[in-house]
């Protein structure tokens, strides 16, 4: 009697580009996220910077990413090729890296960062698009939350990385930038060898340019997507903020590192169960989840009497983010015509970086007129509000997209 063994549905089932372009995440995560786990300390510190030139220089530099992504999408339609951006943009994220530990001012920071995030945004749509030209459509909650849960295991063993150098290094920031150059040069490797164009796409030139009275042709089930990820976004400014907040809850400078670190593995735990969960029960509850754990997080930040709630907090917003990023990522992919997946990332990047800029520069503002509690209470109240607009985003059945 012939038996019919089920089909597997685990990570390991994913395809191998997958998993390749995880690592990659992974090891270029471990370059950045080792600098950005030092750098509010390092600029207010060391280069005498204060809080709203930390969100400012945030804010600029996400919002420089999401531009970038928006034309590096949209080339990548055009083109029918992705990896050759996506190469570019890690290659200059990872190039970047010695500015760092350069800088003599606050503006040495500022010109490292925009680069950084250049890279970042030139890579990141054709990267994205590229994880759902290469995944099944029935795989793609999985496909995504697997490549942010390897994104975010390098975004926790960065900042273990900086932590463990400061404590050998006697506290010098400027080696630990240096140091985090090896681990980019080893992603740019990893994406130039093991990933490979999907052969239906090589060569293939996409559509024209997109024109603003077309951008109809995305559809409503995208534009909800964006704009619920908006006002998430929003609400959740840059992690700098939760660095500076657990030092004011009196954290040691060597031990900085650690608040990325206990963000990122909370994340990375949840990143892919929830994607993959997502692709059997539907988006929208776990969306809801993310939004009520980052609520708790700003929450516990804005009253936090110490430093183990501070702690708390943290936690929270880590598994906030892996209830939402991957599932948001997801659901552009699927919503986004196949042959505006590129231009999708880009559009969907572009708001929501400009959402950051605006988050960064309030949150900054906010703490230096009227101390860290406002600043996470706004969050909170944002959070609340973008709840409301969980009922636009597809319901089960209906997250598959074209």
């Amino acid at each position: 009697m012939q038996r019919h063994n089920p089909p597997r549905n685990g990570p390991r089932d994913l395809p191998r580009d997958i998993w390749a372009l995880g690592l990659v995440s992974l090891f270029m995560d471990v370059s950045s996220e080792s600098i950005h786990a030092l750098l509010p300390v390092f600029l207010v510190n060391v280069l005498g910077a204060g809080t709203l030139t930390v969100g400012a220089i945030e804010g600029v530099g996400e919002a420089t990413a999401a531009f970038a992504k928006l034309g590096s999408g949209w080339l990548s339609d055009r083109l029918g090729r992705r990896k050759v951006l996506a190469v570019a943009g890690y290659g200059l994220g990872a190039l970047s890296k010695p500015i760092f530990a350069l800088a003599p001012t606050p503006g040495w920071v500022f010109l490292a960062r925009f680069s950084d995030r250049l890279g970042k945004g030139i890579r990141g749509a054709p990267r994205d698009a590229l994880v759902g030209d290469l995944t099944p459509a029935d795989r793609k909650g999985a496909a995504y939350g697997l490549r942010q849960s390897l994104d975010t295991v390098g975004a926790f063993l960065g900042p273990l990385l900086a932590m463990g150098l400061m404590a050998a290094l006697d506290n010098d920031f400027r080696a630990v930038f240096w140091i985090a150059l090896i681990p980019g040069l080893v992603a740019v490797g990893i994406l130039a060898v093991a990933v490979h164009e999907p052969r239906a796409r090589r060569g293939s030139p996409g559509p024209p340019p997109v024109r603003w009275g077309q951008l109809a042709r995305l559809g409503k089930p995208f534009w909800g997507v964006v704009g619920v990820a908006t006002v998430l976004t929003l609400a959740r400014f840059s992690e700098a903020f939760l660095v500076l907040r657990a030092r004011d809850q009196g954290l040691p400078l060597a031990l900085v590192p650690l608040v990325l670190i206990v963000m990122n593995v909370v994340y990375a735990l949840t990143a892919y169960p929830a994607g993959a969960r997502s692709d059997r029960t539907g988006k929208r509850g776990l969306l809801a989840a993310g939004f009520a754990a980052l609520l708790a997080a700003d929450l516990a930040l804005a009253f936090a009497p110490g430093l183990a709630l501070t702690m708390t907090g943290i936690a929270l917003w880590g598994l906030h983010m892996g209830l939402t990023q991957g599932l948001l990522a997801a659901l552009v992919a699927a919503t986004a015509p196949e042959g505006l997946r590129g231009t999708g990332f880009g559009i969907f990047h572009l708001v929501t970086g400009m959402a950051v800029l605006g988050a960064s520069l309030i949150a900054g503002g906010l703490w230096e007129v009227a101390g860290p509690a406002a600043t996470f209470l706004a969050g909170a109240g944002l959070t609340a509000l973008g709840m409301a607009g969980l009922a636009v985003l597809p319901g089960r059945g209906e997250d598959a997209g074209p």
